[in-house]
């Protein structure tokens, strides 16, 4: 067995933001982002709340005192 054979090749996934293949590494300052930019324009998105994470409303029953 070969060193470069126990080397795995390098990974990479879609952008979040512009789907264009980004290095999925810790070499990848931005990971899982391609660039500054596209890791800003998902953030901005958080803060606009143009991102939602649904939540579902609890009944006084469902909650436990501590």
């Amino acid at each position: 067995m070969s060193v470069s054979s126990l080397v795995a090749s390098p990974r990479y996934v879609p952008c979040p933001t512009c789907r264009q293949p980004a290095l999925f590494s810790s070499l990848n300052l931005f990971r899982p982002f391609c660039s500054e930019r596209c890791r800003v324009i998902d953030l901005g998105g958080w803060a606009d709340n143009t991102y939602i994470i649904p939540v579902t409303d609890s009944s006084p029953e469902d909650e436990v005192l501590l």
